[in-house]
C-alpha cells in the first residue's frame, strides 16, 4: 500500500486529516484563518470576489503560500460552504417537541443562507454533505425526528426536502433583492388589468392582478414567498405519515 490517502482534500482538511505546517514563511497561516478570510470577502463583496490572490493578500501572505494549505479555489469553496453554519453556535433544540424543533431547525438553516447568500452559488455534491458541519447539522435534525415512526432513510429524505425548500426560497428572495427594478408596480398592475384575459386565466389572472402573486410581505413577515406556509404543510404531512401516537 502506498499510504497515500484517497480522502478528497476538502474532506481531509475539514476533518483534520491534513496537517498544517508551523515552520517556514507560511508560519501563522491555518486552514481556519484562510476559510474565515474567504468568507469575509464573500460576505462583503460576493463570491466572485473570492480569489486565492485576494484571500492571501488579506492575510498578509503570497498566493503561493496559500496553495501550500489549499490546492485550489474549488477546495476552498467546499470549505467555505461547510463554514456557513457553525453547529457549536446552534441553540439547544433537544427539549422541544419534534415539530417545533424541526421548524426552528429549518429557520436556522434559512438564516444561515440569508446571512451568507453566496453559499447558494457553490455547487453541492457528495463531498459537501460529508463535511463535518453539514453532518452535525443533519444530525440535529435527525435527532429531532426520533419520535416519528420513520426509518433513517426517510429521516434523511425529510432533511433533503426541508433543505430544498430553504434553498429555493432564499434563492428567490435574493433574486428579488438583486433585481428591484424587476418588481411590478401597482400602477403597472393597473395597466395589465386591462389586457390580462381572465377567461383564459380564471384563477391566476385575478390572483396576479391582486398584487399577492409574489414578493409582497405577509403579516407574518414571511416575505410573501410562502416559506412558513410550505414548511408547515410539510410538517403537517409528516405528522399524518409518521406522527407519534
Amino acid at each position: 500500500m502506498s499510504g497515500v490517502s484517497e480522502v478528497p482534500e476538502a474532506l481531509a482538511i475539514a476533518w483534520g486529516l491534513q496537517e498544517e505546517s508551523n515552520r517556514g514563511p507560511t508560519r501563522g497561516l491555518t486552514h481556519e484563518s484562510i476559510v474565515s478570510a474567504a468568507c469575509e470577502i464573500a460576505d462583503s463583496d460576493g463570491l466572485a470576489a473570492v480569489t486565492m490572490k485576494r484571500v492571501a493578500e488579506s492575510l498578509g501572505f503570497t498566493t503561493m503560500s496559500l496553495y501550500r494549505y489549499v490546492s485550489s479555489k474549488d477546495v476552498l469553496l467546499q470549505l467555505m460552504m461547510d463554514a456557513m453554519i457553525d453547529p457549536e453556535a446552534l441553540p439547544d433544540l433537544s427539549d422541544l417537541d419534534w415539530r417545533t424543533g424541526m421548524k426552528q431547525w429549518a429557520h436556522i438553516l434559512r438564516d444561515g443562507y440569508r446571512a451568507h447568500p453566496w453559499a447558494l452559488e457553490i455547487p453541492r455534491g457528495q463531498i459537501s454533505v460529508m463535511m463535518p458541519h453539514s453532518l452535525a447539522l443533519a444530525d440535529v435534525g435527525i435527532s429531532l425526528m426520533q419520535p416519528l415512526h420513520m426509518d433513517d432513510a426517510e429521516r434523511l429524505e425529510t432533511i433533503l426536502a426541508i433543505t430544498s425548500l430553504v434553498t429555493s426560497t432564499v434563492s428567490l428572495e435574493m433574486d428579488l433583492v438583486r433585481q428591484p427594478d424587476a418588481l411590478v408596480s401597482l400602477s403597472a398592475l393597473g395597466e395589465l388589468r386591462e389586457v390580462v384575459d381572465k377567461k383564459s386565466l380564471p384563477f391566476m389572472g385575478p390572483l396576479m392582478l391582486s398584487g399577492d402573486y409574489v414578493g409582497n410581505e405577509s403579516d407574518e413577515g414571511d416575505d410573501g414567498l410562502g416559506f412558513d406556509f410550505g414548511l408547515d404543510r410539510l410538517l403537517d404531512g409528516l405528522a399524518v405519515y409518521a406522527g407519534p401516537a
